[in-house]
C-alpha cells in the first residue's frame, strides 16, 4: 500500500509552511486525498513539491507554474499529468518544461516556443534582475513576509502593489486586507474585504473575513450577516461556524450559538479549536439564557 504523509508530516519533511501548502494544492500543483477531515499527500506529491521549491527559490510565481503545466497537458492531450512526471526549469523569468517523452525538446508551454537549455544562463537572470515584479511576484513576496510579525509591514506594501498591478484580483485583496487587520488597521482592512465581496459575491472566504472585520469593529449585527454568508457558500469553513457561534453568543442567541459549535467540531473534530468548542456545547446543554462570549478564531487569508 502507498504511503501516505499528512500536512503535517510534509511540512516538516519538506520545509514548507501550511499557508504555502494549502496555496499550492488549491492550484492543484500538489493533489492530496481528503479523509477523515485530513489531507493525505503521496510520493508523487513529494516530488512535485521539491519542484516547486526551487522554482519558487527562483522567484517564479506558483501561478506562473500552474498556467504552464495546464497549458502542458493540453498540448499533451492529458488533463492528468501530474508535475511530479514533469522536469521543469527556469531562467528566472521563463519556465520551461521537458515533457515526460524520449528526445523531446525542452519547451515554455506559455509561448509555445521550443526553447536552448538555458538553466545557467547568466544573461537571462541579469535581464530578469533588471525587470519589474509582476502582481503574482508581489503576491508570493507578500506570501514570505506575512508569516513573521516583524515584516508585516512590508506584506502589507508587496499586496498593494499586487493589488494595484491587478485590481480586480480578489486573492490579493484578500491577503492585503488580512495583513492590515494583523497590523490593527481596520478600517483598511474593511476596505479591501468590501472591494473583495464587490467583484466575487460567492467568495466565501472574503465574506468570512468581513464578517471578522465587522466583529472587531463592534458590528455584531453586520457581523453575523457576512459569517452567516460564508457558512450558506461554504458549509465546510469551520472556522466561520465557529466564528459565527462567538457571535451569537454577544447577540445573546445561544440557541443559534450551540448550532454552529456543534457544526465546527463536525468539521474539525481534531481541530485547534475543537477542545474549546467542546467545552461551550456542554455550557448550552441544557441552554443557558446567558453565556460569555469567547475570542474569534485567527484570521483565515489565501494559501
Amino acid at each position: 500500500m502507498e504511503h501516505r504523509y499528512t500536512r503535517n508530516e510534509v511540512e516538516r519533511m519538506m520545509g514548507v509552511t501550511r499557508r504555502e501548502l494549502d496555496y499550492w494544492t488549491r492550484l492543484r500543483l500538489v493533489l492530496p486525498r481528503a479523509r477523515w477531515g485530513e489531507r493525505f499527500f503521496n510520493f508523487s506529491d513529494l516530488v512535485a513539491l521539491e519542484t516547486i521549491k526551487r522554482l519558487a527559490a527562483r522567484k517564479v510565481p506558483a501561478g506562473r507554474i500552474r498556467r504552464a503545466v495546464t497549458i502542458l497537458q493540453t498540448e499533451l492531450g492529458s488533463a492528468n499529468t501530474p508535475l511530479s512526471m514533469l522536469r521543469v526549469s527556469t531562467n528566472g523569468k521563463q519556465v520551461v518544461v521537458y515533457p515526460p517523452v524520449a528526445k523531446a525538446r525542452p519547451f515554455e508551454p506559455l509561448t509555445g516556443q521550443f526553447v536552448l537549455n538555458f538553466e545557467t544562463s547568466e544573461l537571462a537572470e541579469k535581464i530578469h534582475a533588471m525587470a519589474s515584479r509582476s502582481a503574482e511576484e508581489w503576491f508570493e513576496l507578500g506570501m514570505m513576509c506575512d508569516s513573521h510579525t516583524e515584516s508585516l509591514e512590508q506584506a502589507a506594501q508587496a499586496y498593494r502593489k499586487a493589488v494595484d498591478a491587478a485590481p480586480d484580483w480578489v486573492e490579493a485583496r484578500i491577503n492585503l486586507g488580512t495583513a492590515m487587520y494583523q497590523l490593527g488597521r481596520m478600517e483598511e482592512a474593511l476596505e479591501q474585504f468590501l472591494m473583495a465581496v464587490e467583484l466575487e459575491p460567492d467568495n466565501a472566504l472574503a465574506e468570512f473575513n468581513l464578517g471578522c472585520v465587522f466583529e472587531q469593529l463592534g458590528k455584531t449585527a453586520d457581523a453575523i450577516l457576512h459569517l452567516s454568508r460564508a457558512v450558506e457558500l461554504l458549509p465546510s469553513l469551520a472556522d466561520a461556524h465557529l466564528n459565527l457561534a462567538l457571535a451569537y453568543e454577544k447577540n445573546g442567541q445561544g440557541h443559534y450559538a450551540l448550532r454552529h459549535l456543534s457544526l465546527y467540531v463536525r468539521y474539525e473534530p481534531n481541530g485547534p479549536w475543537a477542545d474549546f468548542a467542546r467545552s461551550r456545547i456542554d455550557k448550552y446543554r441544557p441552554l443557558s439564557p446567558t453565556s460569555p462570549a469567547g475570542k474569534l478564531t485567527p484570521f483565515r487569508r489565501i494559501h
